[in-house]
């Protein structure tokens, strides 16, 4: 391990940059669920299953408007891309906190959807920025600012609601993302290198080379002209013949990138959302039942300082470590959680798993950074955000399932049995793989 990569990655000036940004950027919104939550059950007088349906659906608008969001950086820049989403940041979240719960539904679901793409931009941007080891330190490191973000912006939303103040906290969450997204184009980090932005001037110079070369053909003797006028109805069959591949063709061009590393990867992101989301519902579970529901700071606090520690180890590491391992660990270690018998033991059995928490989403984002070209990684990470936030939406309900059902520990194994089996598929099934890439 070599820790002194984290004062050479802090000394680079545009990364530091981007960290802090990404930090601050992330705090509003991670104090907006909460907000959301105690607003419609403590200001609309509405019950806990409709504010868990509204944050369905403004998750659903999330995990629907990430690979879109992505591709837009990925076609029309970082700041063109995020004009729409430091507009509706402001207006829709000033609108939501005073209309009624019918029409807080349709707006919180395209404030998803158009939802600022912070995490997607700064994985996208560090992938560029950091290389090599560096890069590993980088992905941990702003796993780690994640950590700290949600030890902070719950919290805060949490006293600002109780206290009476959710219209002016769900209004502020708008204006301070706008912020950030504005500070953001500000200093405008990179999305692709400069290689790369070679190879698209090259294609444009192509582009223009053919035109001139039509505009020859146009001015071309009758003779040559005539010739062309022969081939013409060979080309229009062609043409026709193209159009024929229709819509499967169009997707599964644009799709190329998205191979078997690559749908792994996704798998072990929805994986860690489950064991996360499911988690955090068993953990609430655990002390509501035993009547220490005060004493659910005490925990987290545990949990994400054991993934801070986990994220620092990880990422002074000279060696990646799979994802899917990371998962399998992280999976099977929340089990015992169920065998907790008060706040602190359930505390203490909280850190193994959360010291690989943040090591699997770095471990995760590093290998997308490494499987997908650079005109495509935005809209890559932003399906690895689609596929983590898929999986935080199924974790809560599967472990409350197993809760009402059976009682507040079978959360933590519904969902730890559940990754433990999704990351064995996953290794099964890249053996097999291997094998026949080593028969062909």
């Amino acid at each position: 391990m070599n820790f002194a990569l984290y004062r050479d990655l802090l000394a680079v000036r545009p990364i530091r940059n981007l960290l802090l940004v990404g930090m601050v950027a992330r705090i509003p919104h991670s104090a907006a669920g909460v907000l959301l939550t105690l607003h419609i059950v403590l200001t609309l007088g509405q019950g806990y299953a409709a504010a868990g349906a509204a944050a369905a659906v403004m998750t659903i608008g999330i995990a629907v408007g990430a690979p879109w969001r992505g591709r837009r950086v990925d076609t029309v820049g970082l700041r063109r891309a995020l004009i729409p989403s430091v507009v509706s940041e402001t207006v829709i979240w000033s609108i939501v906190p005073h209309v009624s719960y019918e029409l807080l539904l349709p707006l919180v679901f395209v404030g998803g959807l158009l939802t600022l793409p912070i995490f997607s931009v700064v994985r996208q941007s560090l992938g560029i920025l950091a290389s090599g080891e560096q890069r590993r330190t980088a992905f941990a490191m702003d796993s780690i600012s994640t950590e700290l973000v949600f030890m902070i912006g719950p919290a805060v939303g949490a006293v600002v609601a109780t206290a009476g103040f959710s219209v002016l906290g769900l209004t502020v969450v708008g204006a301070a993302t706008s912020l950030s997204g504005l500070f953001l184009m500000w200093i405008n980090p990179p999305t692709r290198s400069a290689a790369s932005d070679a190879e698209s001037e090259a294609a444009f110079e192509a582009g223009q080379q053919e035109g001139a070369e039509a505009a020859i053909v146009a001015a071309a003797p009758a003779n040559l002209q005539e010739a062309a006028a022969e081939l013409a109805p060979l080309a229009a069959a062609e043409h026709r013949r193209q159009a024929r591949l229709g819509l499967r063709h169009k997707v599964a061009h644009s799709f190329t990138w998205f191979t078997a590393a690559v749908a792994a990867v996704f798998a072990v992101a929805a994986g860690a959302g489950m064991v996360l989301s499911g988690s955090d519902v068993g953990i609430v579970a655990a002390l509501q039942s035993g009547g220490h529901q005060s004493e659910i700071g005490i925990v987290f606090l545990f949990w994400c300082g054991a993934s801070v520690l986990g994220g620092l180890v990880y990422g002074a590491m000279h060696r990646p470590v799979s994802p899917i391992l990371l998962l399998l660990g992280m999976s099977a270690l929340t089990i015992p959680m169920a065998f907790a018998q008060d706040t602190w033991t359930l505390a203490l059995l909280s850190l193994l798993p959360g010291l690989l928490c943040a090591p699997v989403l770095s471990a995760a984002s590093e290998r997308v950074a490494e499987l997908v070209e650079e005109g495509r990684r935005g809209e890559a990470m932003g399906w690895y955000g689609s596929a983590l936030t898929g999986g935080v939406a199924f974790g809560a309900p599967l472990a409350g399932l197993f809760i009402d059902g059976v009682g507040p520990g079978a959360g933590f194994v519904s969902v730890g049995a559940a990754g433990v089996v999704l990351c064995l598929v996953c290794l099964v099934l890249q053996r097999r793989r291997r094998s026949r890439l080593a028969v062909a």
